[in-house]
């Protein structure tokens, strides 16, 4: 069985056991038999013939589970009472929720937060708009917005499905970025419907972060978002995968000693990442880049599945117009960057790549190829998991790129911002401490969130797209 135990399949089982020397070992070998990883062993009751316990388990997938359950549930004189898988428990009435920034205790509390004392700061909003960047929720607020038509590696799967990954992004600006954030699902696929609606609920946000809107209509949302409204617009499954990746090439091209402008890159999977990876690093300086979808290369001049989009990405990748599909166009490639389906990638690809061959197979769950498969082969391996070395995850950048234009009051996210964050994230990792298994920093590195928003806040004012000045970064406190 491919892949390692995660928290993501966490489970705990309560077990009644025989109170005898020997029994607990007895479940605890047929959980390592099984291929499971106990985190934790909790006594719930004893008596003199029977201890009930609560053995928390991760597992690989819900089949594994499955197999670790049937394994202990063999062993004769061991009774399962119960089984609770731990990721529903944790989003049992949401992970999420609102709370005042302090506590109406008095009469006065209550005549200053609400009636009659909020009228005077409605009138003061009314006659002079921009007040409400100070006296609202909206100098540090974002909607995390979808319309549920391609969560993670799970499709279109609705509105309401969309909902436990909006309130994690949520959770996600809050801690890393300290910006309080909303989900909103949508009940309309219709772009027209989408952006009207996000136009009229404006008001109460000072960013836009699109999230798991199916390619292209994303692209197309989020580029007339930009141009109606004089807030951040931001698809994060766009942008924020290509500064993650941008920077984490930037420091594996230290370690391997090739030049950005030298390097063969071969992208599989042209949605909204993929296309959107590729028209950063064409705008870094990568040359030659080589799509590929499920008809194989891209090309100037392909008929098959193509739209818009991809048209426009033929006209400006593959120079040499190589055709045939990711087998054949990876040869000699020096990048292989993954944002498709999982198994899609094999050794033998690998071994065709040009000496000392990155690869970024960033397939959720389950990347384009298990690190396993290509140790020995692939100098540098990331995924987007946080099981492995070089975890690639959107978190690195979008907590902190919002809090530095919010800081700022921009009123869009450019490319000088993006760059800026990419520029950020690879130098948390100092020379010293750049190694094969270290190109991107941990998620739980603060400091990344506090370097990206800076250079943010930074961008946006060397470009002009700031408001306001934010006093602390100019006087280098972060």
């Amino acid at each position: 069985m491919q892949g390692v135990p995660s928290p993501g399949y966490s489970f705990t089982i309560r077990v009644e056991i025989k109170n005898r020397v020997g029994m607990l070992g007895k479940v605890t070998s047929a959980i390592g038999e099984a291929g499971g990883d106990i985190g934790a062993l909790d006594l719930i009751s004893a008596t003199r013939e029977t201890v009930v316990r609560d053995v928390t388990v991760n597992a690989i997938d819900l089949h594994h589970r499955e197999q670790i359950i049937r394994q202990i549930q063999s062993i004769p004189e061991i009774k399962v009472i119960r089984v609770s898988d731990r990721t529903f428990l944790l989003h049992l009435g949401g992970k999420i929720e609102i709370r005042g920034k302090f506590s109406l205790k008095t009469r006065s509390d209550l005549s200053q937060a609400y009636t009659p004392g909020v009228a005077r700061v409605c009138k003061a909003i009314a006659e002079s708009p921009s007040d409400v960047h100070h006296l609202t929720i909206k100098k540090n607020c974002v909607a995390v917005i979808s319309d549920g038509s391609a969560v993670l590696g799970l499709g279109d799967i609705g509105p309401e499905a969309a909902l436990p990954v909006l309130e994690g992004k949520a959770m996600l600006f809050k801690e890393f970025g300290g910006v309080d954030a909303f989900p909103i699902s949508l009940r309309t696929k219709d772009p027209e419907a989408i952006i009207s609606t996000i136009l009229a609920i404006s008001p109460v946000f000072g960013g836009i972060n699109l999230e798991d809107i199916s390619s292209p209509r994303c692209m197309e949302i989020e580029r007339r978002l930009q141009h109606i409204l004089d807030i951040p617009v931001f698809h994060d499954d766009q942008h924020g995968t290509a500064i993650v990746v941008f920077a984490a090439l930037i420091n594996a091209l230290k370690i391997v000693k090739k030049k950005i402008k030298d390097i063969k890159v071969v992208v599989s999977g042209i949605g909204a990442a993929g296309s959107a990876c590729c028209r950063m690093l064409l705008e870094q300086g990568v040359k030659e880049i080589i799509a590929c979808d499920r008809a194989g290369a891209l090309y100037a001049g392909r008929k098959e599945d193509m739209n818009p989009e991809k048209s426009a990405m033929a006209s400006k990748t593959n120079p040499h117009k190589l055709r045939g599909n990711l087998s054949d166009v990876i040869k000699g490639a020096d990048v292989f960057l993954g944002l498709s389906r999982p198994g899609l990638l094999n050794p033998e690809d690998v071994q065709k790549m040009a000496k000392d061959p990155i690869v970024f197979a960033l397939a959720n769950p389950d990347p384009e190829i298990q690190p396993e498969a290509v140790e020995g082969i692939a100098r540098i391996v990331a995924t987007g998991r946080s099981d492995y070395p070089n975890q690639i995850n959107n978190v690195l950048c979008f907590p902190g790129i919002f809090r530095g234009a919010l800081d700022a009051r921009a009123i869009v996210i450019n490319r000088e911002m993006k760059v800026a964050a990419a520029l950020a994230i690879s130098d948390c990792i100092s020379p010293n401490e750049l190694s094969e298994d270290y190109i991107i920093p941990s998620i739980f590195n603060r400091k990344v969130s506090e370097q990206v928003a800076k250079k943010v806040a930074e961008a946006a004012e060397k470009t002009k797209v700031a408001r306001r000045i934010p006093h602390h970064y100019i006087k280098g406190r972060v």
